[in-house]
């Protein structure tokens, strides 16, 4: 039981990753037909649905492209912002999508900006909590770490319709404003389908820590 427990939270995650990077490595060598960088693909679409006060900056890294509802801005990787491909267009789309939430208050980013603060704080104390409470025997102290660790675990759930959302608008605009062609949709699709299981992953891995622990606490209840 435990040997499929630990396969799955340590090869899921895993494949994840190498599936995305996978994926963005491929679409990255493959240039639109109409030529845009990145950052000329956000800047469109931004302008299009009159977000003229969002920047779009590069920032260093491999994949570490965000958008900063803070400081209105999207930063896409070096190679995402200065380099055409229908990878760089698919990313730069995503985080505009991010934009586009915040512009509408969507609902979703609105909530897990909220649960921000609340997911740092009991990710950094749940863990104290639940060592003390297993290793202690002290089934009170676990159950406080359970509690702490299922915030975190509803901030993980919450951001999946906040990312799929977002990939369904980027997929929308480039449509609409025709930043790529038809032919370009289904790997555009595929780069975003492959970064969207990385968060996908991440809440399946939360949530079995979660039950397990649960399953921990119910076993000490049921010894005392």
């Amino acid at each position: 039981m435990y040997i499929v427990y630990f396969a799955i939270i340590m090869l899921l995650p895993l494949y994840a990753q190498m599936k995305v990077k996978g994926t963005y490595k491929k679409f990255a060598k493959e240039r639109t037909m109409k030529g845009q960088t990145g950052a000329e693909v956000a800047r469109a679409i931004l302008d299009a649905n009159g977000l003229y006060d969002v920047r779009v900056v590069p920032t260093q890294g491999v994949l570490s492209d965000h958008y900063n509802p803070a400081t209105k801005t999207v930063a896409l990787s070096e190679s995402n912002f200065y380099e055409a491909s229908v990878a760089g267009a698919a990313v730069a789309a995503h985080e505009v999508g991010h934009a586009i939430q915040h512009k509408e208050a969507y609902s979703m980013l609105t909530l897990r900006s909220k649960l921000v603060p609340v997911a740092n704080i009991s990710s950094n104390a749940s863990w104290i909590f639940v060592m003390i409470g297993i290793f202690s025997g002290l089934s009170n102290m676990l159950l406080l770490g359970i509690v702490l660790l299922a915030a975190g675990v509803v901030f993980q759930l919450v951001t999946l319709p906040v990312e799929f959302d977002a990939s369904k608008r980027a997929l929308v605009q480039m449509n609409s404003l025709g930043i790529i062609t038809n032919e370009e949709e289904r790997p555009a699709r595929k780069v975003l389908s492959a970064a969207a299981l990385t968060y996908v992953a991440a809440a399946a891995v939360a949530v079995l820590e979660l039950l397990r622990l649960i399953l921990i606490f119910t076993n000490m209840r049921s010894d005392d």
